[in-house]
C-alpha cells in the first residue's frame, strides 16, 4: 500500500509557517489525495499529548478510513514499550525506529539483548517493529542483530537516500536489506554543486528526477507482491519562503504519488 508520513509534510507541521497542520490535518489531506495509510512517523508532538487527545486522532484516522503506522527512535525497552500502547490506540501493526535513539547509543550486543526483551509483547500484539537504514550504523551491522534476534515480527526499514553519508552505496543497500525489509521509506536524491564549484550538497529531489533507481528497488524487494507498505517522505530544503516551500512540498508529493502510481 501507497501512504503518505509525517515527512511528507515536514513544512507543513512547521512552526516556521503561518498556519501550521495539525496531526488530524495532515490525515484529512491524505485521505484527499486518494491514499489511505499514513505513518506518524519522528512526529514530536504525539508523545506530549494527552489520552484523550490520542483517542481524538485515533478515531478521525478511523472516521477518514486511515490505517496508521508508528514511527520514533531508539529501541530502550520502555521507550518500545510505550510506542506498542500508541500502537493500540491507533490500531496499528507496525513502528518504525532507530538502533540508536536521542539519549541512547547501545552497542550491538546490548542492542540485541534490549530487542529480545521487547520482541515477545510486539508478537503478542501482532505488531512488527521495522529498523531503518541509516547513516550511523553499518547496513551489515543493522543486519547481523536484526538476524541473531530472528523474529518474523523484527526487520528493516529501507531507506536507502540514508546510507549515502556513510559511503554505502543505495543500490547495495537493497540487495542486502530486501529479504527483511518489512516497510519502505520513499524519496528521491540528488548531489549538487555548491556555489563557486567547492563542492556539493546531498539532498531530497522531486521523485524520478534524481539519483534514486526506484524500479531497481521494486524489483528487487518486491513490496507490492509481498504486502510490504510504500511511505512518501522528502528532504526539501527551506525554499527561502513559507509559501513557496508549502508550494514545493506539496508539488514533491504530488509527483511522487504520480510516479508510484504509475508504476503499479
Amino acid at each position: 500500500m501507497i501512504g503518505l508520513g509525517t515527512y511528507a509534510y515536514f513544512w507543513q507541521h512547521s512552526d516556521r509557517v503561518p498556519e501550521p497542520l495539525s496531526l488530524i490535518d495532515a490525515f484529512e489531506d491524505t485521505r484527499a489525495q486518494g491514499v489511505d495509510l499514513f505513518q506518524i512517523c519522528d512526529y514530536a508532538p504525539l508523545e506530549q499529548m494527552s489520552d484523550s487527545e490520542l483517542r481524538d486522532a485515533a478515531g478521525a484516522a478511523r472516521d477518514l478510513g486511515l490505517t496508521i503506522e508508528l514511527g520514533t527512535k531508539g529501541i530502550v525497552p520502555e521507550h518500545l514499550t510505550r510506542f506498542l500502547e500508541l500502537a493500540k490506540i491507533f490500531d496499528a501493526h507496525l513502528v518504525r525506529s532507530m538502533l540508536y535513539g536521542p539519549d541512547s547509543r547501545p552497542s550491538l550486543a546490548e542492542a540485541e539483548t534490549w530487542l529480545r526483551h521487547t520482541l515477545p509483547t510486539y508478537e503478542a500484539a501482532g505488531v512488527t517493529l521495522a529498523l531503518e537504514t541509516y547513516e550511523q550504523l553499518a547496513t551489515t551491522d543493522l543486519l547481523a542483530v536484526i538476524e541473531r534476534v530472528g523474529s518474523e515480527h523484527l526487520g528493516v526499514c529501507l531507506d536507502p537516500a540514508n546510507v549515502v553519508a556513510r559511503l554505502e552505496s543505495p543500490r547495495i543497500c537493497v540487495e542486502q536489506t530486501a529479504a527483511l525489509t518489512k516497510n519502505v521509506h520513499v524519496k528521491d536524491f540528488a548531489f549538487a554543486r555548491q556555489p563557486g564549484w567547492v563542492g556539493f550538497t546531498y539532498s531530497g529531489a522531486s521523485m524520478g528526477s534524481g539519483l534514486h533507481d526506484y524500479a531497481h528497488l521494486l524489483e528487487t524487494v518486491q513490496p507490492r507482491e509481498r504486502g510490504i507498505n510504500e511511505i512518501v517522505e522528502h528532504w526539501l530544503p527551506w525554499q527561502d519562503d513559507a509559501e513557496t516551500t508549502i508550494r514545493t512540498e506539496r508539488e514533491w508529493t504530488r509527483a511522487t504519488l504520480e510516479h508510484l502510481r504509475s508504476t503499479q
